[in-house]
């Protein structure tokens, strides 16, 4: 690119170079790809940690369901809002043996309603928590 062949020597070379503009532009580039963050879409969750305890008696199961009609029902009563669920979540959290709380969706339930009692159970603090019912969603 920078040399000529042939002519007069005492022409001058009107091209620029733009060998070095591309180095650069590419190191730049290269520096761009590894300085951007990689982004991950994740949930976090508390996984349960087994520990041995000297609790032989099985703890109570709560049922919740998530009607089709997205009202939520605790024990099979269906609750008025979203702060009956929490009143409820918060009393049974603070008991001396936590409750097992068994969701049970209904699968024409908007997810909403479902991301919402989780939501609602994980900020009050309940520990022992499940999704059952799944083989509805087989087919």
């Amino acid at each position: 690119m920078g040399m000529q062949v042939g002519g007069n020597d005492d022409d001058m070379m009107m091209e620029i170079n733009t060998t070095p503009l591309i180095d650069v532009m590419l190191v730049l580039l290269i520096m761009l790809i590894i300085t951007i963050p990689i982004q991950t879409h994740a949930v976090k969750l508390d996984m349960p940690v087994n520990s041995p305890s000297n609790v032989t008696e099985k703890p109570e199961v709560v049922q919740i369901d998530i009607g089709s009609n997205n009202v939520i029902s605790w024990a099979g009563v269906p609750l008025a809002d979203r702060a009956a669920l929490e009143k409820n979540l918060s009393e049974a959290s603070q008991r001396a043996v936590q409750p097992e709380f068994h969701i049970r969706p209904d699968k024409d339930a908007n997810y909403e309603a479902v991301a919402m009692v989780l939501a609602s159970s994980q900020r009050l603090g309940v520990k022992k928590i499940g999704i059952v019912g799944h083989e509805q969603f087989m087919q």
